[in-house]
């Protein structure tokens, strides 16, 4: 009955099920998306994923576009809608500001992977 669904990797407890889009466990109450601790839990151990506001993954040194008006601290004008921006960083930031990177005529500033497409 559950041969394709995986053990509980909290207790290994093997009579898991699925409830909606997640796997339950009747002993601890252990609830996972068996995505997570599937086929990708092995290659992607520790690194996390970034994505745009398209759902495009994001890389170290990819160019996005900026695709809302941002408001910037000390800046008359702020960061136009439509800004491409070269070379980016992914970083763990504060506050879901996960891209570092530099913009001409600003400098060094942090965005988040929300604002921004992948150009």
């Amino acid at each position: 009955m559950n041969e394709s669904l995986p053990p509980c990797p909290t207790c290994s407890c093997e009579y898991t099920y699925e409830m909606n889009a997640l796997v339950v466990c009747p002993e601890c109450g252990h609830e996972w998306v068996p995505a997570e601790s599937g086929a990708e839990g092995g290659d992607a151990a520790g690194e996390r994923v970034v994505k745009d506001a398209v759902g495009n993954v994001l890389q170290d040194g990819d160019s996005v576009v900026v695709v809302k008006a941002l408001k910037v601290k000390g800046s008359p004008s702020g960061i136009k809608a439509g800004t491409k921006v070269r070379n980016i960083r992914l970083v763990d930031g504060v506050d879901g500001h996960d891209i570092d990177c530099r913009i001409e005529g600003f400098g060094a500033m942090q965005l988040k992977s929300s604002v921004v497409k992948k150009a």
